[in-house]
């Protein structure tokens, strides 16, 4: 029995998904009932593998997500659009739907997924989050009969390759992020993922799937890496941390609401996710009764999307090949465990009810008595300090870094205010979480 498949986009991914499944030796038998039908591109004119015969090629999207011989569409094109529609598309023609796609699913999620669950059709997107790390569907399946706590992610190989570089090297953010475009590990707009948009997609995604309601991507709290500079990381390493950006989304204790947020953090050198490196992403999951699990790899590149892009694939195809309500004249049955079919939207919490702790950085004039005030004014805010340092001088001023307790951020974000009015301070230099 062969699966006949429609591909949506001939890049890096795109290019990756062919070589699996044109080379099925030593992988899954169910490979082998794969047969690529048809293959949308931009252009025909441009040089291809000799192994995608030009036959198959097409620069009419359309024709694909509507060919009734096609059993299940691949989407790796990116972007929002013409991706969105031609989604959509093939889920009104009953066609099943894989895509690598976080920021048309992080937008547009609720739209394409009541749309498949009222046609009977599966939208799976393992490769839209972390590569070729399998997290979705562990979320899915293996974690499932678990009630899911936090989720914690390195999920932005750019922002981790950066990060990585200022800690080893002592370099500024905007010198390393020019290197990074220059050996291709940031685009030429870095945008979306030194501001934490990425990383915001994803989050976005996986809450939805751990806390099992939709999430309203402007409701998810997103802040970048370009204000971390090598003295912040220079003083989270005198501290004992590092410095991540992590994307977090979280069971407040009441279990009626969310945190969903993405933002640099101090980690510390003991935690699980301080020794992830350079590109590599990794989402640690705490749940009940399993406690901690971790997965770890490559969060981008063409091999470790196709990988999962495939295992979509196949999980559709073991579906239709197991299927027996079309014989029986009902409509499909969709797999409770890959679906995504929940309905309600989750309620997040504002940022000013946060409860973490916090590293500030303060630039002060020398007078007496000033760390005296700065701890006075956050002990009337009800902020409890772990640490007070005075670390040295810096353009003339003296330099105080506070590391405190965990603490409401609303009360926090106040007592800042009022510092940052007090005659002797010059500027908050800098303020960031710590996990």
């Amino acid at each position: 029995m062969a699966f006949k498949v429609g591909l949506l986009g001939l890049g890096t991914v795109g290019l990756g998904t062919v070589e699996i499944l044109g080379d099925p030796a030593q992988r899954h038998p169910l490979v082998q009932e794969l047969v690529i039908h048809k293959v949308g591109v931009r252009s025909l004119d441009k040089p291809r593998d000799p192994r995608i015969p030009k036959e198959i090629l097409t620069t009419d999207l359309e024709s694909i997500v509507t060919d009734p011989d096609i059993d299940i569409v691949i989407e790796v094109m990116g972007g929002l659009e013409p991706a969105r529609s031609l989604m959509l598309k093939a889920i009104q023609h009953k066609k099943h739907v894989v895509t690598a796609n976080k920021a048309a699913i992080a937008k547009f999620g609720d739209e394409i997924f009541t749309a498949a669950t009222e046609a009977g059709v599966h939208v799976l997107l393992e490769a839209a989050v972390g590569g070729g790390i399998p997290v979705i569907a562990p979320i899915k399946q293996s974690l499932c009969s678990n009630r899911i706590r936090t989720v914690t992610g390195i999920i932005n190989g750019t922002t981790n390759y950066i990060l990585t570089r200022m800690q080893l090297e002592g370099g500024d953010f905007a010198e390393i992020l020019a290197d990074a475009q220059k050996l291709g590990y940031a685009e030429a707009d870095p945008t979306a993922d030194v501001d934490g948009l990425d990383a915001a997609d994803k989050i976005a995604i996986l809450a939805s799937l751990a806390f099992g309601g939709r999430i309203k991507l402007p409701e998810v709290y997103c802040e970048g890496i370009r204000h971390v500079s090598a003295i912040e990381i220079g003083y989270a390493e005198k501290l004992g941390f590092v410095i991540k950006l992590l994307a977090i989304a979280k069971r407040k204790a009441s279990e009626e609401e969310l945190e969903v947020r993405v933002h640099p953090t101090l980690v510390p050198k003991a935690h699980p996710l301080a020794s992830v490196n350079d590109v590599y992403n990794a989402i640690l999951i705490e749940g009940d009764p399993v406690g901690q699990v971790m997965f770890f790899g490559r969060g981008a590149g063409a091999g470790p999307t196709a990988s999962a892009v495939v295992a979509d694939v196949l999980n559709i195809a073991a579906l239709l090949k197991t299927d027996l309500s079309e014989l029986a004249g009902q409509p499909p049955i969709l797999d409770p465990l890959i679906a995504c079919a929940h309905q309600h939207y989750c309620a997040i919490a504002p940022m000013s009810d946060l409860y973490t702790r916090f590293y500030a950085r303060f630039l002060t004039r020398d007078y007496p008595g000033v760390i005296g005030k700065i701890g006075t004014c956050f002990g009337d805010h009800e902020v409890s300090l772990e640490s007070v340092v005075q670390a040295g001088f810096r353009d003339g001023a003296a330099e105080i870094v506070v590391v405190t307790h965990e603490v409401q951020e609303g009360n926090f974000r106040n007592a800042l205010k009022e510092i940052e009015e007090m005659k002797e301070i010059e500027k908050v230099a800098s303020v960031l979480r710590v996990l």
